[in-house]
């Protein structure tokens, strides 16, 4: 992790960069898989698992014998675990639960809105070596909430054509309703299109590898929603000389660890601060088991010296973290300085994991940036919000000549005749 003495601020833009991706090969080869998919359905999803994943598919879907045989391959306490992150994710996201509001705009004209789950929606879920079973916890659990009928999970098998059973388990444990074998920008092509097996869906959520991305990413220009634009996982942490230098040491690793390409920022005021944190990195990422994709993640970060925690502030606003974690005694000070954040982690013992598990927050965060104009997912996410209105003879009284006027205005002449013919009628 490079050290930044007081930089100018002309320079931070430069400083808030984030790891570049070779975008037009990839942009090729993505775009290649998704026409292959919908063309060829099943037949390329077998092809793929065969030359990407190194396995023979008997099957796409999985089978309700191997969510059963799951059910007995997951410890009791992990269990345990999973049901107290599944109570605090499903109260925060029951209380953004709305009721619908009739509001009477002009006397005889009422207008509300309601909220409608989206029918079929589909999960994308990492597998490899941190399969991310927490992530459909963050997904369908509001999935189920918002109504959504229909639940579709797309997850890479292992060269035994399995999936690891904590996922299978916690995705039998939170209504999904269909599990198939499918990883890569071909799942994601699959829930876009559809194939014989795996159905259509009308939006795609989820994390995943820069393939994954930018299928999500192509897909959505041919009218699939996502969640939203994604990068690789960061987050920036601001501390001052209240810290606690081990607990930020941790938290900076616990980014690092997502992946090579991760990126963590570590802003604060004081040198003494930032010296202790980086001697605590270096003794803690020496202890990690994936101490070499957090090496290689550290190697796209930065610890950045600035004048005041004011001027992190600022600094943070304009890199728009996915994470932001104020490891501050005073953190509650700054909250409403905080303009571009995913998820903010306020004070000394809010670690980033806890937001990542069990808090109740939802995980999946724009990135990359994206936080400047996205929100991170919520049961908002799972919904459209229709909107309803009645006009009742005295409401079209009192609006009805507003209404033909403006018509008239734009030259509209049947939109004027559809209230003219109801005053007259009146």
């Amino acid at each position: 992790m490079k050290s930044y003495i007081k930089p100018n601020k002309s320079a931070w833009l430069n400083l808030c960069e984030r790891a570049q991706i070779e975008k037009s090969q990839l942009t090729d080869v993505v775009s290649a898989i998704l026409d292959d998919v919908n063309k060829n359905k099943d037949e390329a999803l077998y092809k793929y698992a065969k030359s990407l994943d190194n396995v023979s598919l008997d099957s796409l879907e999985v089978s309700q014998q191997e969510i059963e045989e799951a059910k007995t391959q997951v410890s009791a306490d992990l269990k345990s675990a999973i049901d107290v992150a599944r109570n605090n994710i499903t109260t925060f996201h029951k209380a953004q639960q709305e009721d619908v509001k009739v509001v009477e705009t002009t006397k005889g004209v009422s207008c509300w809105r309601k909220s409608v789950g989206i029918e079929k929606v589909g999960l994308y879920i990492p597998g490899g070596s941190a399969p991310l079973f927490s992530t459909i916890l963050m997904l369908a659990i509001p999935a189920q909430i918002a109504g959504c009928k229909e639940i579709v999970l797309c997850t890479p098998p292992n060269t035994e054509g399995k999936i690891n059973p904590v996922i299978l388990y916690t995705a039998n444990l939170v209504g999904v309703t269909k599990i198939f074998k499918s990883g890569g920008a071909q799942a994601v092509g699959a829930m876009a299109f559809g194939t014989e097996t795996i159905p259509q869906v009308y939006k795609i959520f989820g994390p995943g590898n820069q393939y994954v991305t930018k299928a999500k990413e192509l897909v959505q220009q041919q009218g699939v929603a996502i969640d939203m634009p994604a990068g690789p996982s960061e987050v920036l942490v601001i501390a001052d000389d209240t810290c606690n230098p081990s607990f930020v040491a941790a938290d900076l690793l616990s980014q690092a660890e997502h992946g090579p390409d991760s990126q963590v920022i570590l802003l604060t005021d004081n040198e003494n601060v930032l010296n202790e944190i980086s001697k605590e990195v270096a003794e803690q990422l020496a202890k990690l088991p994936r101490k070499e994709i957090a090496t290689l993640a550290m190697n796209n970060s930065r610890a950045i010296l600035l004048n005041s925690i004011d001027e992190c502030i600022d600094f943070s606003n304009i890199y728009a973290p996915e994470h932001l974690i104020i490891a501050s005694e005073n953190s509650a000070y700054f909250i409403d300085k905080i303009t571009n954040a995913g998820s903010v982690f306020l004070g000394n013992y809010s670690c980033e994991s806890a937001g990542d598990y069990a808090s109740g927050t939802n995980h999946t965060l724009p990135t990359y940036g994206y936080a400047k104009n996205y929100s991170g997912v919520s049961l908002d996410s799972f919904v459209k919000k229709i909107t309803f209105q009645k006009l009742t003879s005295e409401g079209i009284k009192n609006i009805g000549p507003a209404i033909e006027l403006m018509a008239e205005a734009e030259g509209l002449e049947a939109h004027k005749n559809a209230v003219t013919l109801r005053l007259q009628s009146i």
